[in-house]
């Protein structure tokens, strides 16, 4: 059986759609014993499914934590390097003896088109900058988030908001700036410091304290946000002590005892890289509800290397991605090494300086700890490295030290400079071929890539012809859209040891899920034992989740032991999915955690519009236009919304402000033309059609659909040849070559159309329309 084509749309009906995220949502202890069983109880409806309600639990788990302070009498060496850490100091209330050097003898301050002042004005500090409504005005910060090399000021804002300024002091060069460099955001804009992006209940404050409960409440756009303690504290990853306290003091004269003590957690290394990553990764958090000890991937959704521009196809960070995500990929990770062994947890500086911090592995051969991989444990060896001649660079000089190649920094923020945790080498032969950079050329700026990939020839010649540089070859290419893509993918999801670069090439397979070996391959995939391959497996089964063999696995993914994964299935199959079950039941307090943000709501009114609800959907989906205006995909979402009821002319309205926000897109404007011909401008739509196949040549469903225009418009040649296109893409679709055969057979090309049928057979032997098409043919 042949999975359903991406080739089988109307030009009738703006049907299709993609979502770039899913959920993954909490899942209490009482649930996991109950196996799902679609049908047996009646969904809630949509109101009651989607309407918060805010926890009032706060008092019993913040009672659980006894606070830094109590930490001090017995752990005051730990305390001290903490208390002046950027941990310690994550958050804080403004303070004179730290701020006043911010707002005293400050010139103006220039960023892109705006001018903006800080002052003390009777002992109160000022930001004088455009608010909301666009006009100038003092502000008083109440909170600073962070230290060194840059402080954002906290202002109070309605409904119980903090929103953090795009002004940023540098302690260093006791300057402000604008952490957008000339970016020019405005008044009315999503990432504007007024606005919804900037907003600290909901983008910083779970990494910025200790334990916060975000408590939005929809109804009235609000929040009641509390924490167990402000800044990252010691329970911030040791979880919470008040019973450790308590033991502690009633053992106090019992010494022996005191090291037995039963209420302290030992984490493992796993468990704490886990709660090291809750923050320094780039993720949606999905449930508000992780504690020291849980698994990272119950509680997030990790972003990895995709078709977007936040990695490089070699992992390197690229968008403002922190360090899990590359570290994962890492051969380091692979071979066993976590946060702890280089960092020292309570000051986050590294425990040795310079080379020694690597030397300490790499000069002796150090034997690593057992690592899990599918094969089962293995003991690895740190390979042993000179540095001097490894490097080919004189000792003390750039490019001696082991981080200036494998850990190159790239700034965010304007002024903060972050170390990649990938490990990767330098290869500036990839930067010729992919656009993906090397260490040379960014130190070497006045050098050109030829002259990087002469020396680093001369220097390791075979040795860089590595496995991790086919890897990056193969993820280029798919990225590209290249047609040998799905073949060398298939391979590498069978193949690839590291669990993150298995998960990545089963994203990547989401585009090749007309082709039944990628479907196999990912089915096969949803089994991995790494939960993060599993996810991104399920999640590329989206597109084909109505395939009974797809389906069978997404069903049986809605019992997955990790929610990540049980609620992608879930999302996949929102339609139907039991909302009082489980998954479904996670799929839902997801989006309600998620609704306060564009992309939240956005997600929450394509769930309406599935179920079946598009009043309530358009309702969602207006909200999260209004919430971004400058952002394509909620305006893509509602126009299917308006056009499934039947406001074909405001579909095309939301889909032209997308194309203009998404120029370069060729879904949006692929829909653009779906949505165009639907209004009965036919005209329009073709050209619209024209323009996508420009953008994306090797967009099958855009070609068969230009076909059929073409043929509507009597341009017969011009349909033929670009159903031609399309069926030397699609390489599954039947309906492509039967839709050429019925052009052939009208123009009186027979014998051609009888071919045409042969090859709709060959992919699909029990198509009625084609058989009968040639049964008429043959009399």
């Amino acid at each position: 059986m042949a999975p359903p084509s991406k080739s089988n749309s109307s030009t009738k009906r703006l049907l299709l759609y993609c979502v770039a995220f899913v959920a993954v949502t909490v899942l209490t202890v009482t649930l996991l014993s109950r196996r799902y069983s679609p049908g047996t109880k009646t969904p809630q409806s949509a109101n009651s499914r989607i309407s918060p309600v805010v926890d009032s639990s706060d008092k019993a788990i913040f009672s659980a934590y006894g606070r830094s302070e109590s930490c001090k009498s017995c752990h005051e060496s730990e305390y001290r390097q903490w208390r002046s850490s950027h941990h310690g100091l994550a958050e804080r209330p403004v303070d004179p003896a730290l701020d006043s050097a911010a707002f005293s003898g400050q010139p103006k301050i220039i960023h892109a088109s705006q001018t903006s002042d800080v002052a003390i004005s009777n002992g109160t500090f000022q930001i004088i900058t455009a608010g909301l409504d666009g006009e100038r005005r003092a502000f008083a910060p109440e909170r600073v988030i962070g230290v060194d090399p840059l402080r954002q000021f906290m202002i109070p804002g309605s409904g119980g908001r903090f929103q953090v300024t795009e002004l940023a002091f540098d302690p260093n060069h006791t300057n402000w700036f604008d952490v957008y460099g000339e970016e020019d955001r405005r008044p009315g804009e999503w990432g504007h410091w007024t606005g919804r992006g900037m907003t600290w209940n909901s983008m910083c404050a779970s990494c910025h304290n200790t334990r916060l409960r975000k408590h939005y409440v929809e109804t009235d756009d609000t929040y009641a946000t509390t924490m167990a303690e402000m800044s990252v504290a010691c329970e911030a990853c040791h979880g919470p002590m008040a019973a450790h306290n308590k033991w502690q003091n009633d053992n106090h004269q019992k010494s022996a005892a005191r090291a037995a003590d039963p209420t302290v957690k030992h984490f493992s290394r796993d468990q704490i890289l886990h709660t090291c990553a809750s923050c320094h990764s780039r993720r949606a958090e999905l449930t508000g509800e992780f504690v020291p000890g849980d698994n990272f991937f119950d509680h997030y959704a990790l972003s990895i290397p995709d078709e977007t521009d936040l990695f490089y196809p070699d992992g390197q960070i690229r968008d403002e991605d922190y360090e899990f995500t590359a570290f994962l990929g890492s051969r380091m990770h692979a071979a066993g090494v976590r946060c702890m062994d280089c960092h020292e947890p309570h000051s986050g500086k590294t425990r040795l300086e310079g080379n020694a911090l690597c030397m300490a592995c790499h000069a002796t051969g150090k034997p690593l700890l057992p690592i899990a991989t599918q094969a089962g444990a293995v003991i690895g060896l740190a390979p042993i490295i000179d540095p001097l001649p490894h490097s080919h660079h004189k000792s003390g000089q750039p490019g001696d030290r082991c981080i200036d190649c494998h850990m190159p920094i790239t700034h965010y923020m304007q002024r903060h400079g972050r170390h990649d945790h990938g490990f990767t080498v330098p290869d500036p032969l990839l930067t010729k071929e992919a656009a993906i950079p090397n260490a040379c050329n960014r130190c070497h700026a006045d050098r050109n890539i030829d002259w990087a990939i002469a020396a680093i020839e001369k220097w390791y010649g075979g040795r860089m012809d590595r496995p991790a540089r086919a890897r990056t070859r193969i993820l280029a290419h798919a990225k590209a859209g290249t047609a040998k893509s799905s073949q060398e993918l298939l391979r590498l999801c069978r193949t690839e040891t590291n669990g993150l670069w298995r998960a990545v090439s089963a994203g990547f397979l989401r585009r090749w899920t007309g082709d039944t070996n990628a479907i196999t391959a990912l089915i096969a995939a949803t089994d991995d034992h790494e939960p993060l391959v599993r996810a991104m497996s399920v999640r590329s089964l989206e597109a084909v989740s109505e395939f009974a063999p797809a389906n069978r696995v997404l069903q049986s993914r809605l019992t997955d032991p990790v929610r990540s994964a049980r609620v992608d299935a879930a999302w996949n199959l929102r339609q139907s999915v039991d909302t009082n079950y489980p998954a479904g039941a996670d799929l839902l307090a997801y989006l309600r955690y998620s609704g306060d943000q564009p992309s939240g709501a956005m997600q929450t009114g394509i769930f309406e519009m599935d179920r079946g609800d598009i009043a309530e959907a358009i309702r969602y989906l207006r909200q999260a236009v209004a919430w971004d205006t400058n952002s394509a995909p909620p305006r893509h979402a509602l126009a299917v919304a308006l056009s499934l009821e039947g406001k074909a002319d405001e579909a095309v309205e939301q889909l032209q402000a997308a194309c203009r926000l998404a120029p370069r897109d060729a879904e949006m404007q692929f829909k653009l033309g779906l949505a165009l011909n639907e209004a009965g401008r036919p005209d329009d739509a073709r050209l619209a059609l024209e323009k996508t196949v420009k953008l994306d040549p090797q967009f099958a469903q855009a070609w068969y659909n230009l076909g059929l225009a073409y043929n509507a418009a009597g341009q017969t040649g011009a349909a033929i040849d670009a159903l031609v296109r399309a069926e030397s893409i699609d390489h599954e679709a039947a309906q492509i070559p039967y839709v050429r055969a019925t052009i052939l057979a009208r123009l009186g090309r027979i014998e051609e159309a009888r071919e045409a049928i042969r090859r709709a057979l060959e992919r699909q032997p029990n198509y009625p329309e084609a058989i009968n098409l040639l049964q008429s043919l043959d009399r």
